[in-house]
């Protein structure tokens, strides 16, 4: 693996992707809440990214809320052939910017049907069921009633295939039982390493796992550490921190987010890093330290 460049598509809901997709979440104002402070900026980045290659673009109506799927629309439709946009339903934002869970069926159809106006479409390529059980980490309890409700609008044509987010893999497992699971979307990265098991259990199947955060949960010895590595790299964190990620399984899909055409650039960069098995075991120490193995 000395100097290995990992394969750079996956098949993914039909189409093949590129594994570094881009993630609309920052193109909401502060709090993931409101309009940007520079929209003009956010349709650039977007117009850029689709151009640089990415064929896969994660949002939700829920950020902003509507702002993210307005400014995409705006952006790209009428939409380039081969572009996945993937979005998520399960919760709806209060008055006050704040996340309230939105799991009952009229619910989510709601969400699908905001999604759908807001990005201009007829039919969604993938929609994520967000589980609210707990907000910052997965948390066993059923999902049958969501699922199933998902699977009704998949069954009118309204949404093509489904993931699901902030789940575990006895919720994967009964999301299966119901309906074809295209993809799961988590928090995971270096140093959070809590998905182990289940990066490899989707690998197996041929899912897509999403990882979020790429740099969420390190600690100031663990940024540290990071940082050493990147400055003998000649690259940024964030680069090295994409680029582990790529090299740490195949089904690993990435999008990283940004309102900035710099930090875009940037992060599509990662693609092209190198990481010998030297640097891969110096990270790989990193992500030990955290004690979640």
């Amino acid at each position: 693996m000395s100097n290995f460049i990992p394969v750079s598509t996956f098949p993914f809901a039909g189409h093949t992707v590129r594994r570094m997709g881009y993630g609309a979440m920052q193109l909401a104002g502060p709090g993931v809440f409101g309009p940007p402070k520079d929209r003009d900026a956010c349709i650039a980045v977007l117009r850029e990214a689709v151009a640089s290659g990415v064929n896969h673009i994660d949002t939700s109506d829920f950020y902003g809320p509507h702002v993210t799927n307005q400014i995409i629309r705006e952006a790209l439709h009428p939409y380039p052939d081969g572009l996945v946009i993937v979005t998520k339903v399960g919760a709806v934002r209060g008055s006050d910017g704040s996340w309230l869970p939105a799991f009952e069926p009229e619910d989510i159809e709601r969400g699908v049907h905001d999604n759908l106006r807001n990005l201009g479409l007829d039919g969604l390529d993938v929609v994520n069921m967000r589980i609210m059980g707990d907000v910052h980490a997965p948390s066993e309890g059923s999902i049958e009633k969501q699922v199933t409700a998902l699977a009704e609008l998949q069954q009118r044509g309204l949404v093509r295939h489904i993931g699901l987010s902030n789940a575990t893999s006895a919720q994967v497992a009964e999301a299966q039982r119901i309906v074809e699971i295209v993809c799961v979307q988590n928090h995971y990265n270096l140093v959070h390493r809590a998905d182990d098991a289940l990066v490899d259990e989707l690998a197996s199947k041929g899912i897509a796992y999403v990882p979020f955060f790429p740099l969420g949960g390190f600690t100031p010895i663990q940024s540290s550490a990071l940082s050493s590595v990147a400055q003998r790299m000649g690259a940024t964190p964030m680069q090295v921190a994409l680029a582990w990620l790529l090299h740490r399984s195949p089904n690993i899909l990435l999008i990283p987010g940004t309102s900035s055409l710099e930090h875009l650039r940037e992060n599509m960069k990662a693609a092209q890093c190198v990481l010998t098995d030297a640097v891969l075991a110096e990270l790989d120490a990193i992500g030990r330290s955290n004690g979640e193995q």
